[in-house]
């Protein structure tokens, strides 16, 4: 017998003991058999036209398999979050009751009942929150914390609850003021961030020893998004690399996941070579997102071939979002090449096309409404996210806030002194540069005091000296009308909960 196959004997006879067929039955409404596996596992490769292959055939075999509706929604949500089509979103949504509706009426006594009603509605209230339907993606929250709490208390073994009940609580413990969390608070859904984690990093090291291991990509999927996304958190990096080792190179997401959260981390080189590697053909999904990626990977080295990239997902991209963002990037490249007409031209595009859901297209925005940036401040700042620190303070050495005349350059240039001695672990330097901006930035309607005091408090609390971490907070949460205010908030408050654990 295959290793294969033993692995589906094992999960359906372990897993799910309720599969057993009793006499006289046809077969059993929720079968997550071989056929719907195989499928599960091709939509976490991204390649999702097999999988749709698959589900149809599933639904055609058998049309009252309550395990398709789920399916379909996972190969509708990977392939939004892949195109970033507005167009398809609007169009596919009108599915979900749909599935919904054929599920509610089949077995309430499978553990699947509950829990594929709460995926549905999960991945539904995700999508809605990129495009700024909050109150609709509260609810279906909302819903789907209620239904994954009800299922955990009639299944305590069915331990995929914890997937969807560790995401929303980390998701909504670090929730910035705003509609989505004033709606939430209204229907009283609260969540825990270090619960939510304990959760997800349970999952993650335990599902392998386990029936559950099929399911061990997708809790690393959401796993990895708190931690880059959500929390920021310094462990992003060493918890994906490790986590993703086990995931085949043939996943497509597996590349995506280390290569994104490497070149958030300070691992470019690294995210570099990764996406150079990634698996391609005709089975995979098209994910045009890759070659913003590789495009803002290159430029963070200073290599400025990161241009084409920037114009291949242009050409690739059938979506809404990061239309601004590339264009802003080809103008940095303009900049640095000394071609102010291009430049010019780029930012009139980052104006005029695109939209603004996501947050870094409104930076975009906020960038080219900006005096242009000054060259040297511009590659260290590019040098710094690569994780290039060294160059990124090679670039500004002999500059000092004199050599500046914008206010907004002085105070960015204490401002990325401040992170590159706080990244070289230089604390006092770090401190002395982040006083320095804050004091010169408060009132700007800029970043750079607002992230400065915030990572202030960080640097104290580190030190253990949280009355000076707390006040520093306090600051960074003070500030008001500056960009990213909501996130900075968020991260404030944050280390100010930590203080007090």
């Amino acid at each position: 017998m295959s290793a294969k196959r033993k692995l589906i004997l094992l999960f359906k006879f372990c897993f799910f003991p309720f599969l057993f067929l009793l006499p006289g039955t046809v077969h059993a409404n929720f079968d997550f058999n071989a056929n719907c596996l195989k499928a599960y596992q091709l939509i976490f490769e991204l390649k999702i036209n097999a999988a749709k292959q698959l589900i149809a055939a599933e639904k055609n075999a058998h049309p009252k398999n309550s395990i398709v509706p789920l399916l379909e929604n996972y190969a509708d949500y990977f392939y939004l979050i892949t195109v970033e089509s507005k167009q398809d979103f609007d169009r596919l949504k009108e599915e979900k009751s749909r599935r919904l509706s054929q599920i509610d009426d089949d077995d309430a006594q499978s553990p699947y009942y509950l829990y594929a009603q709460a995926e549905i509605n999960l991945q539904w209230a995700l999508l809605r929150s990129r495009y700024g339907e909050y109150f609709t993606a509260a609810r279906e929250i909302k819903k789907a914390n209620g239904q994954l709490q009800d299922n955990a208390k009639k299944f305590p073994g069915f331990h995929l609850n914890g997937k969807g009940l560790g995401l929303i609580n980390v998701f909504l413990g670090n929730l910035p003021d705003g509609v989505l969390k004033s709606t939430l608070s209204t229907f009283g859904v609260k969540g825990d961030v270090q619960k939510g984690l304990s959760m997800l990093d349970k999952l993650a090291q335990n599902l392998p020893k386990s029936a559950f291991e099929p399911f061990y990509e997708e809790v690393v999927f959401y796993y990895v998004y708190v931690l880059s996304d959500v929390i920021h958190s310094p462990d992003a990096y060493a918890k994906t690399m490790k986590y993703t080792a086990r995931i085949s190179d043939n996943s497509l997401l597996k590349a995506y996941l280390q290569a994104y959260v490497c070149a958030r981390n300070g691992h470019n080189d690294e995210a570099i070579s990764i996406l150079g590697k990634r698996p391609s053909g005709e089975g995979y999904q098209a994910f045009p997102y890759l070659e913003l990626l590789m495009g803002t990977a290159k430029l963070n080295k200073l290599d400025y071939s990161g241009a084409t990239n920037f114009k291949r997902f242009l050409q690739l991209n059938k979506g809404v979002n990061y239309i601004k963002d590339a264009n802003l990037h080809l103008s940095w490249v303009a900049l640095l090449n000394g071609d102010t007409g291009a430049y010019r031209a780029y930012n009139n595009k980052v104006r005029s096309a695109g939209y603004t859901y996501g947050e870094k297209d409104k930076q975009a925005m906020n960038e080219v409404a900006a005096p242009a940036p000054d060259p040297g401040l511009l590659k260290s700042r590019l040098l710094f996210d690569g994780g290039y620190y060294t160059k990124a303070l090679d670039m500004l050495s002999g500059e000092n806030a004199d050599s500046y005349k914008s206010i907004k350059d002085k105070v960015e240039y204490y401002y990325r002194m401040g992170r590159i001695y706080d990244a070289l672990d230089k604390d006092d330097n770090a401190l002395q540069y982040y006083q320095n901006a804050v004091t010169s930035g408060r009132n700007l309607k800029y970043y750079y005091a607002a992230t400065s005091a915030l990572n202030m408090g960080r640097i104290y609390a580190k030190k253990r000296n949280d009355a000076k971490a707390k006040a520093w907070f306090n600051q960074a949460i003070n500030m008001k009308n500056h960009e990213y205010e909501n996130s900075i908030e968020a991260q404030a408050k944050d280390g100010l909960k930590k203080l007090s654990n």
